[in-house]
């Protein structure tokens, strides 16, 4: 996968389409990301101990990551990403503007 945990990217299709955020975790084994902000669901939550609250708290949901491109932060667009060696490394580059993502 080309989106790596601390990037920000965009949504391209869904319910929070055109929304920003940076990447929580991702889960390559489904392809799938978790994004802050984006894809919120309401969870049931049991007091599991004595003393603790239940109730229902907003939780993030993984979405696919097909559906995000990364934001690139040169130009500010969301960007499909390249890769180009530099010596030894390989290095994300950003298909609009040519930049080097970190």
């Amino acid at each position: 996968m080309r989106i790596k945990k601390g990037d920000t990217v965009q949504v391209l299709s869904g319910n929070d389409k055109g929304k920003t955020g940076e990447v929580l975790e991702i889960i390559p084994k489904t392809e799938k990301v978790i994004v802050k902000g984006v894809n919120i669901r309401k969870k049931h939550v049991k007091p599991r101990k004595q003393g603790e609250e239940g109730g229902i708290i907003s939780v993030e949901c993984a979405i696919h990551s097909s559906k995000v491109n990364v934001v690139c932060p040169k130009c500010n667009k969301a960007t499909r990403i390249g890769y180009e060696m530099d010596k030894d490394q390989k290095i994300r580059v950003c298909k609009k503007c040519g930049a080097k993502i970190k």
